[in-house]
């Protein structure tokens, strides 16, 4: 399997918790590693700009008000098949239909907020990668 990088975000419902060093543990047992990492506190119209491939979506509005209520932890993981073993440690985006052990299944309060992001593809890890960091910033 080929070493990747894929983009994770701990959530507002999860940083309000102080969950971050618990979920990153999670990650790091799975094999990941954090490469780059920031806090910062996202406006309505950067989440909106992150997200805008659900415009379209009944949730749309929802969602990026979420997203700008609190803090959030942006980073870069890095594996074997990180795409993969990131969203098999996630869980299922419902925290009902998650694998017992998983991030949502443990500490998600609900399907909007579900505690964690990761992206699906490699086009998506790259284009959600470069939303927050630059190549400076990556120190695998």
């Amino acid at each position: 399997m080929a070493i990747q990088r894929t983009f994770s975000i701990i959530k507002p419902d999860a940083t309000r918790r102080n969950l971050t060093g618990k979920i990153n543990a999670k990650f790091e047992e799975a094999g990941l590693r954090v490469v780059a990492q920031k806090r910062i506190h996202l406006s309505k119209a950067q989440a909106g700009e992150f997200y805008k491939v659900h415009a379209e979506r009944p949730f749309y509005d929802e969602l990026c008000e979420f997203m700008a209520s609190a803090p959030i932890v942006a980073q870069v993981l890095e594996g074997e098949d990180a795409i993969a073993k990131n969203r098999e440690v996630m869980g299922a985006t419902n925290p009902a239909d998650a694998d017992a052990g998983t991030i949502r299944a443990e500490f998600a309060e609900s399907v909007g907020e579900n505690s964690v992001h990761g992206s699906d593809a490699p086009e998506t890890a790259a284009e959600e990668i470069a939303y927050f960091f630059s190549g400076l910033e990556l120190v695998g």
